[in-house]
């Protein structure tokens, strides 16, 4: 059963159509990256997926089942995180305040496990979220999505404003997600990086998808890497 579908989405804010009949899937046990430059409507697309604004037309599916107008809570209960762009962290809670928010779905992932996986998390557990560097928060915010023990992850931007060295940290720790079965679904402006560790891609432009494929070809398609995801020349070397 494919976790994840779109079929034909459209969706607006107010008047403004922001989603031109995107359709794509996340496999399971995948990393597909949804790529684009800034306005493509990758955000958008994201939100459409978890409930938060709603396609006019088009349908989702989640597990199999019609999800299309589903809330939020109905989809995390079923099993998706989302880590949303700008992180949304409680900025007035402790680190520990803001890992026992989330009510979590039975499974593999508790608090002691994310310190594991985020020790500075662990060394910083006391302190409240607005003294957390951008990195820290990041952090954060994607183990608060791991707590729901999610069978999918979204993420919209997580190496935004990052240094390249918590980049390459985020990243391993979505390899890690799919290492324990999950499926990710990964909004990334940082193309490199992103077609680095996923295994498809989706590129939008203009709220429509111009590419589904493979992601490494597409990476290696260095005019249509800048033509259609607007990436920078620079080589991106994930660390073993």
């Amino acid at each position: 059963m494919i976790p994840l579908q779109a079929d034909n989405l459209h969706t607006y804010y107010g008047k403004s159509h922001i989603l031109h009949g995107v359709s794509l899937e996340l496999r399971e046990g995948e990393i597909v990256a949804l790529l684009g430059r800034n306005g493509a409507g990758k955000t958008t697309t994201l939100r459409s997926l978890i409930g938060l604004t709603p396609p006019k037309t088009g349908t989702i599916r989640v597990f199999g089942e019609d999800t299309t107008h589903f809330p939020p809570y109905r989809l995390a209960a079923m099993g998706l995180g989302y880590v949303p762009e700008g992180r949304r962290i409680f900025t007035n809670l402790t680190v520990e305040e803001n890992l026992k928010v989330p009510q979590g779905r039975p499974g593999n992932w508790d608090i002691p496990r994310v310190y594991k996986l985020f020790p500075r998390l662990a060394e910083r557990k006391f302190n409240k979220g607005s003294q957390l560097s951008g990195g820290e928060q990041e952090m954060l915010s994607i183990a608060r999505a791991l707590l729901l023990n999610p069978r999918v992850l979204m993420l919209d931007e997580p190496s935004q404003g990052l240094a390249p060295l918590i980049v390459e940290q985020v990243f391993q720790v979505v390899i890690a997600a799919r290492a324990e079965g999950m499926s990710v679904l990964l909004v990334e402006q940082n193309v490199r990086a992103a077609v680095a560790i996923a295994d498809r891609a989706y590129v939008l432009e203009d709220g429509k998808v111009v590419f589904e494929g493979d992601a490494a070809t597409f990476g290696k398609d260095e005019e249509r890497v800048r033509a259609l995801a607007g990436a920078s020349a620079e080589k991106w070397d994930m660390v073993d």
